[in-house]
């Protein structure tokens, strides 16, 4: 799928199908996208929620769904898409469901779920050829439940469970390459502050049938420690400072959706949020602020190398040839 109803800002929805006044943290970085997603894939939709903070939308017996929504434990999301999926097929084959009324199965988890506890169910329905999309609201922790560290935490935050030293000593899992080892049709990553390329990249998935990855970085300021009204602020820093790559994974290549050229030192997102003000006070720790920027320089070397024009060289025989390109590095540099 190459073209797009999104072409700019102004033919984005206006309108939010997801309800309001749910009991989620104020600036949700997740429940951004999740309304955005939400708008472009219709109420023609059935979320499979993994135990995590979105539990929190739907409070017995209400919900803020337009359409379905069911519950399940954190490690066993997948496997409750793929009864939902095997039942629709049923009733489309037994029954004659019309395909105006069959519906998009979306798994919907944390960072929690997503890279750790359910990663095993999830390679299982990636192999099985299961037709869903799943949306992971990456907020770097078990924010649900006090933001202690998960397998998405990046390099040096300070966590529930790492409030000592630099914070996290780990390395964030890289989810885009795991998934993208599969072979699935698409992979992306995500953001609710890039609202224009978030739909466009809603609008591929939602045309695509298999499974299909969405990871949207999502702002906490609980977890993270910052004013809820600097969400959006947040979300663009992650972006124009190379820590987030915008990303897809399609037809087997990766290619970046937006590349900043100019890219804010890393230092200018880190040091607005709360989990990574030890690395600034009371002094500043250069060689671990050092560290991470290096890791964001040399991740976007590796793509820029790739998206640089080629320089023509000359082959044996005469004739101009263009040397072949390298495939960029797709971890996320923290």
């Amino acid at each position: 799928m190459s073209e797009t109803r999104f072409t700019n800002v102004k033919q984005l929805p206006s309108v939010h199908l997801l309800g309001s006044g749910s009991p989620m943290c104020a600036g949700c970085g997740g429940l951004e996208a999740l309304h955005q997603v939400y708008d472009i894939l219709g109420t023609n939709t059935v979320f499979v929620n993994a135990a995590g903070c979105m539990t929190l939308l739907a409070v017995y017996p209400f919900t803020p769904f337009r359409g379905s929504w069911l519950y399940t434990a954190m490690a066993s999301a997948p496997a409750g898409a793929q009864g939902i999926r095997d039942a629709l097929d049923v009733l489309k084959e037994r029954r004659g469901l019309p395909p105006e009324e069959d519906m998009q199965v979306v798994v919907l988890t944390g960072d929690g779920s997503a890279y750790g506890m359910g990663l095993s169910a999830t390679s299982g329905a990636i192999e099985r050829g299961l037709d869903f999309l799943y949306l992971c609201y990456d907020n770097e922790g078990y924010g649900n439940t006090g933001q202690q560290s998960s397998a998405a935490t990046p390099h040096g935050a300070r966590t529930a469970t790492d409030l000592t030293g630099i914070g996290f000593h780990g390395e964030k899992k890289p989810l885009f390459d795991i998934w993208a080892a599969h072979r699935p049709p698409y992979v992306a990553t995500v953001i609710g502050s890039e609202p224009l390329d978030l739909a466009r990249k809603i609008e591929k998935a939602k045309a695509i049938k298999g499974p299909r990855l969405i990871i949207a970085l999502s702002p906490c300021p609980t977890g993270w420690g910052f004013d809820p009204q600097e969400s959006v602020a947040i979300g663009k820093l992650a972006v124009n400072t190379g820590v987030w790559p915008l990303k897809e994974y399609v037809d087997g290549k990766v290619v970046h959706t937006k590349i900043p050229r100019r890219r804010v030192p890393v230092a200018s997102y880190l040091e607005a949020q709360g989990r990574f003000a030890h690395l600034f006070k009371p002094e500043r720790n250069e060689a671990v602020l050092a560290e991470i920027q290096a890791r964001v320089d040399g991740y976007w070397a590796g793509v820029e190398e790739v998206v640089a024009p080629p320089t023509p060289t000359l082959l044996q025989g005469g004739r101009g040839g263009i040397p072949g390109s390298i495939e960029p590095g797709n971890c996320a540099p923290i």
